[in-house]
């Protein structure tokens, strides 16, 4: 559990989740080459560089999904939350996989306030996982998806996006 004084700090992180920094990340030749081949050439090899922005929270590719981005909020050097996230407008869906709290900022509202801000930034989507949830995060997933269309209940991805 956190001392009090990270507990504040992550009350004030919390906050500010709509100071969102922001880096694309976009390859184009790669993206292009990516579609002229089918997949078969263009992919990067080994972990992408994902850059630290001086922004309270940040909004940056993946690290570890291909055509994904991760939200990420930092505090005393360090990401106290993170999720990667896809959204396909065609089908006015999102997608959010793997949120994570330090344990130490946990229950601080990160979560709830990133998963929050990218509702705001992405309005009239219904919001989902991938994956099923583990009997242990029912409650989380239960919480932050109350009165959130789509509800954060597990649906396969749109033939429009990449599970990465």
């Amino acid at each position: 559990m956190a001392d009090n004084d990270d507990r504040q700090a992550a009350l004030r992180l919390a906050r500010q989740a709509h100071e969102v920094g922001r880096a694309s990340g976009r390859q184009p030749w790669g993206e292009t080459l990516r579609w002229i081949t089918g997949g078969r050439l263009g992919r990067r090899h080994g972990w992408p560089i994902v850059p630290r922005l001086s922004t309270p929270w940040q909004d940056t590719i993946s690290a570890e999904r291909i055509g994904w981005r991760m939200r990420a909020a930092n505090l005393n050097g360090e990401f106290a939350f993170a999720v990667d996230y896809q959204i396909c407008g065609r089908c006015r869906l999102g997608w959010v996989e793997q949120p994570h709290t330090l344990p130490r900022y946990q229950r601080c509202g990160l979560a709830s306030a990133g998963l929050a801000a990218l509702r705001a930034e992405n309005p009239g989507l219904a919001w989902h996982t991938l994956g099923g949830h583990f009997t242990d995060s029912r409650p989380f997933w239960s919480t932050v998806g109350t009165d959130v269309p789509g509800g954060y209940q597990q649906r396969p991805p749109c033939p429009h996006i990449s599970t990465g």
